[in-house]
């Protein structure tokens, strides 16, 4: 994708993907870039840092004083990790103005995490920006050296009873019919249930068995549950954190009921008048596409000991839904997820098992493992005429992005000429007003006024008063 074309993808999204990170830069080299080079080089593919671009104004170009001086400041902070941070920095040029790009190269996977040297903190790449990991996450990397095989395991304490019957029953039924000549052609069910990889050889369920098949699987394995809650709208009551917050448990196939039951309840729903003449509700998401999504998560979800304190997390905010598992992508990257038919399963057996396991509701299968999903979303996303889901892969943690339908209105369209002139102004360092009315040849009443619309949007800071001199700058890169 070359320099236009991300910073339109940038516009159309209205904020920087979890690949890009964007700084205005006008004061200098940023210093919040130390946690997104760390971040970048711990990413799956790395990502690429502009500097000199505005995300708060559109990603307008800003004036960089001297980009010559940035490019040698961000060469010279990529040595300051272990491992060193290996950038490509180059020019670029973005509506006839100069910017700086720097593209981060992912860290070798047998030298991660990437640390800073002098802290030794480590940072991961979020959908909401970058965050330290904690000791228990960079297990997670150490971990990933080595193939997944924990859905194998037995679980101590766990008997065949500890398996749903008629979960059990469905199961055997659906592999007799559907792979007859297979693993349906032992009579016996203890032998189909051990060669499928439900039991060990002497009865004990296997995680994989208990998960998809196991009357209260959170017995053994408490955070192996969603943790969904939705914003609160503006009409709660004052002080609420959350709405139709649940902890939704069971069976990967009853929780996959419930996951859709708890969208039923709590999605937007808009009364649509179909061609026909009939009448519908259609929710803000589809449920079709959440489905899809809730079910990947809870197949694919990383089962080592370092994940066994977190849950599979669905946050429904006002303009997006959002979706996360702890484990990366396995053997497949984000740029391949849609376009081909490739299948890659972190957890074999269990995606195997759960293939002819039906949900108690509908009776449909909880997953075909025919790498149709991602499209199924892809699909009914655009039939639905919202925006393409965003999928971001950390390594060690999975997110689903998907958004409500795009405003027609950029970032930064709704700012007049005058805020424009002030914000800009003060791109370089701190001004006071009458600094401010030299510089842009406007009146002080314009420029306070200015300069309130830009507080109210949290783009700048007032330092001083009562007695001081009062002036105004934006925070920090």
């Amino acid at each position: 994708m070359n320099l236009d074309d991300l910073v339109e993808r940038l516009r159309t999204a209205g904020g920087d993907s979890s690949d890009v990170e964007v700084k205005s830069a006008a004061g200098g080299l940023p210093k919040s870039l130390t946690s997104t080079l760390s971040a970048l080089a711990n990413l799956p593919g790395g990502g690429t840092i502009i500097l000199g671009l505005d995300e708060a104004t559109g990603f307008r170009p800003v004036p960089l004083t001297d980009p010559q001086k940035l490019k040698q400041g961000i060469a010279v902070k990529a040595r300051s990790f272990t491992p060193p941070v290996r950038i490509t920095v180059e020019d670029g040029v973005v509506e006839g103005m100069p910017v700086v790009v720097a593209h981060v190269h992912e860290c070798d996977p047998s030298a991660k995490p990437c640390r800073v040297t002098g802290s030794g903190t480590a940072y991961l790449r979020g959908y909401d920006g970058d965050f330290e990991l904690s000791a228990l996450e960079e297990q997670a990397f150490l971990a990933a050296r080595q193939p997944p095989l924990f859905d194998r395991a037995p679980v101590d304490g766990a008997t065949r009873d500890d398996l749903d019957r008629d979960l059990v029953e469905g199961f055997l039924r659906s592999v007799r019919e559907r792979d007859p000549h297979g693993l349906g052609r032992f009579d016996d069910s203890a032998e189909l249930l051990r060669r499928a990889g439900v039991t060990t050889p002497d009865g004990t369920p296997t995680v994989a068995g208990l998960l998809s098949l196991g009357v209260h699987p959170q017995e053994w394995f408490p955070r192996f549950v969603i943790q969904a809650s939705a914003e609160p709208l503006p009409n709660d009551p004052a002080g609420s954190r959350a709405r139709n917050q649940a902890t939704i448990t069971g069976p990967i196939p009853l929780m996959l009921d419930e996951a859709l039951a708890w969208a039923r309840r709590t999605f937007d729903t808009a009364i649509v008048s179909a061609p026909d003449g009939t009448v519908h509700d259609e929710p803000a998401f589809p449920l079709i596409a959440f489905r899809e999504i809730i079910a990947n998560a809870l197949v694919h979800r990383d089962l080592d000991h370092w994940s066994a304190g977190m849950a599979v997390e669905v946050r429904l905010r006002r303009d997006r839904l959002i979706v996360s598992n702890p484990g990366g992508l396995y053997g497949i990257t984000v740029e391949r997820l849609g376009r081909e038919a490739v299948t890659s399963a972190r957890n074999a057996r269990l995606v195997a098992i759960c293939q002819h396991v039906r949900t108690p509701d509908g009776g449909a299968r909880v997953i075909e493992a025919l790498a149709t999903g991602i499209p199924i979303v892809t699909k009914t996303l655009a039939e639905a005429g919202l925006p393409p889901a965003h999928y971001i892969d950390a390594g060690i943690r999975f997110t689903v992005l998907l958004r409500r339908a795009a405003s027609t209105t950029r970032p930064g369209d709704d700012f007049n000429q005058t805020e424009l002139r002030v914000y800009d102004a003060l791109a370089t360092g701190a001004r006071t007003v009458a600094e401010l009315q030299g510089q842009l040849n406007l009146t002080a009443p314009n420029i306070r006024k200015a300069l309130r619309e830009l507080r109210r949007r949290g783009l700048i800071e007032q330092h001083g008063g009562r007695g001081r001199t009062t002036t105004y700058r934006r925070p920090a890169d």
